[in-house]
């Protein structure tokens, strides 16, 4: 039992990480695709957070998930049933995190113990829609911080890469 928590931990981890870094926070500064999916002032969030049959909505969760996804496939030999209960608590956090748009609100007693487990409520991620610059870390707020910095790192190489695209072409 406890290999199948750890795989399990250990690719909910991981796979935050590496969703995180490789993808959510690059997608801020150089792509379209999830600031207009998940960050749209039009759209409800149950919606496609949940139910969606929007092929960009799809795209933007199949990215999201592929670092999960890459990970299952060494973890599966440590532990299959760790693999399992990872991707099932997954997915059961997105559909959880964006319950703010049925105005359900985290008791306070599962808020505590998400703090001290430094996992992401609802009302965290409902932060990060409303301040794209803050409340990285789709499942652990461990993320946040140096996801900050990685944030403003990528966006000075934006700026100095366009400043050198814009050099390049009045030559």
């Amino acid at each position: 039992m406890l290999k199948v928590i750890t795989v399990a931990w250990l690719l909910l981890f991981l796979g935050d990480f590496l969703s995180t870094f490789c993808y959510h926070i690059p997608q801020h500064v150089f792509g379209k695709l999830h600031l207009q999916v998940h960050h749209s002032p039009r759209q409800h969030y149950w919606h496609y957070a949940v139910i969606s049959t929007d092929p960009n909505v799809l795209l933007d969760g199949i990215l999201g998930a592929l670092p999960y996804l890459f990970l299952a496939l060494p973890l599966g030999f440590l532990s299959l049933g760790g693999v399992v209960l990872g991707l099932a608590l997954g997915q059961f956090h997105v559909w959880w995190r964006h319950t703010t748009a049925l105005q359900w609100q985290t008791p306070q007693l599962i808020g505590v113990l998400c703090r001290f487990l430094s996992i992401t409520t609802p009302e965290l991620h409902w932060e990060h829609h409303r301040n794209t610059t803050r409340g990285y870390g789709d499942i652990f707020t461990i993320f946040d911080k140096p996801g900050r910095v990685w944030l403003r790192q990528l966006r000075r190489w934006r700026y100095r890469l366009k400043a050198s695209l814009a050099l390049v072409t009045r030559i």
